[in-house]
């Protein structure tokens, strides 16, 4: 097995952790979680509400895919963190259900954690595989 290829993708912002914006091995592709920023504008503030949140969250995780050569279609598996679960999970979800469409929606785990980076109400994760 060849060694993973780390991705650090051109014209993106640096991670907010120290991290690699994709992983690829095998054909699968992990990508690093999303939070609601403005990939264009890193140092503006995160939008106020979990459901603006989770469609720019989603949207990075497309342009990200999109630098690869893939697309939302390629995600098998999701991983949502929410820092105020029962407040936002129903908003989430319907933010969330608009980039995937039903039958094409990737597997799927939600989980209530105590804050994330930069005071995001929410992340995403994905893991894609290539065609």
């Amino acid at each position: 097995m060849a060694l993973p290829t780390r991705h650090i993708l051109p014209g993106f912002p640096p991670t907010v952790s120290p991290a690699s914006h994709a992983v690829e091995a095998d054909g699968w592709v992990h990508l690093t979680g999303q939070l609601g920023r403005d990939l264009d504008a890193p140092e503006a503030p995160l939008p106020p509400d979990v459901a603006t949140q989770t469609r720019r969250a989603l949207a990075n995780l497309a342009r990200s895919l999109g630098a690869l050569g893939l697309g939302l279609e390629h995600v098998v598996s999701c991983r949502v963190y929410l820092t105020r679960f029962e407040r936002d999970y129903a908003a989430m979800n319907m933010a969330y259900a608009e980039a995937f469409p039903p039958g094409a929606r990737p597997s799927r785990v939600c989980i209530g954690v105590t804050a994330l980076a930069l005071g995001a109400l929410v992340e995403i994760e994905a893991v894609a595989r290539r065609p």
